[in-house]
């Protein structure tokens, strides 16, 4: 039985040229590699034109190229795409590129399925299957990267992962995507042009400031009531609302950023003045941006679109406790690209 071969990316760029040194090339060689795939982002070692035929053979035979693959890529009518990507193994995850007059952000996943249980989220009824490795998140970047240049015109301008899963629960990896993404043997994008959202785990909050990751935090909170949030979001119980102020305050403590807060307004849920309340004093802990989002239904009866009136109410009384509050209206709704849809809905049509 044939040996399966090495991802090739799971090498370092010292390892790369310790490679080639054993097989009595020379070292730099290994510069060229790791540039194909970091880069230019080659999918296959026939790509390397700069090599020998005899050095793409060696490499052929010793490693291989998990490379995702778009397996279906719809459109919405304002412009956004969604992409199903097909892994190695079979699995599929989804990435999105929003465009705007101005710019065009990739929403990227970090797991396959999600570690958590929000009630209101799509992609929570999905078992957490395994988590992406690095060279994953990087092909979903540099996938919409391409995407943005021929749709568009113009590079990809931000990151946001707020795709599929928590990735504050795959932290090496997501970091190690990072690091291929911003620095300048990768992509060379800033890392401040990147958001990490996470629904609240404040150990690995922490760590992400004690680790000086210079990229943007943002909190899933959608409600500053303990008893609430634990109704939503049941995973909230082993982390409590107590615990995130403190990690807050210490990520801003170590980065000076101030943090995004994420919140969908539903319908007799968190429409009621001390739902306002809450969320001004948990803002004021430390300084904050307040993130009002369109909840986006997801076939479930629970919730409902809180009414324009107290959308209004929570904007004006975030402003008068002067906290930045932006109304941010959901894109891709139509093929379920917004937030909290992505599902996965065409996995059983494919792998079925």
């Amino acid at each position: 039985m044939e040996a399966l071969k090495q991802d090739i990316r799971a090498l370092s760029k010292q390892e790369l040229r310790d490679f080639f040194t054993a097989a009595g090339d020379r070292a730099f060689r290994g510069d060229q590699v790791y540039q194909w795939l970091w880069q230019k982002g080659v999918h296959n070692f026939e790509g390397m034109s700069n090599l020998s035929k005899h050095t793409r053979a060696l490499l052929e035979e010793k490693f291989c190229i998990n490379h995702i693959a778009i397996d279906q890529q719809q459109r919405s009518t304002d412009g956004t795409i969604k992409n199903a990507i097909r892994l190695h193994d079979g699995k599929i995850v989804e990435s999105v590129l929003i465009p705007t007059k101005t710019r065009t952000t990739a929403c990227v996943s970090s797991q396959v399925g999600c570690s958590l249980d929000c009630t209101f989220c799509a992609t929570a009824r999905l078992k957490r299957m395994r988590n992406l490795n690095p060279d994953e998140i990087f092909d979903q970047v540099y996938t919409i990267d391409q995407q943005s240049r021929l749709y568009y015109q113009r590079p990809l301008s931000n990151i946001v992962f707020m795709g599929m899963g928590e990735p504050l629960m795959n932290y090496s990896n997501v970091l190690a995507a990072v690091d291929k993404i911003t620095h300048k043997e990768g992509l060379g994008m800033s890392p401040k042009r990147i958001t990490l959202s996470t629904s609240g785990i404040p150990k690995m909050i922490k760590k992400l400031a004690a680790d000086e990751v210079k990229i943007n935090l943002a909190l899933s909170l959608h409600t500053a009531r303990q008893e609430v949030r634990e109704q939503i979001m049941p995973f909230a119980k082993s982390f409590p609302l107590q615990d995130i102020q403190e990690a807050l305050q210490h990520w801003y403590d170590y980065t000076r950023s101030r943090v995004t807060l994420e919140y969908i307004v539903w319908k007799n849920i968190n429409d009621q003045q001390k739902d306002i309340n809450a969320l001004i004093d948990f803002a004021q802990i430390v300084p904050t941006k307040v993130n009002l989002i369109q909840y986006n239904a997801i076939d479930d009866d629970r919730f409902e679109q809180a009414d324009k009136s107290v959308i209004k109410a929570y904007t004006s009384q975030l402003e008068a406790a002067h906290i930045t509050v932006t109304v941010r209206q959901s894109r891709g709704q139509d093929i379920d690209a917004a937030c909290g849809q992505l599902a996965n809905k065409n996995t059983a049509k494919i792998e079925g």
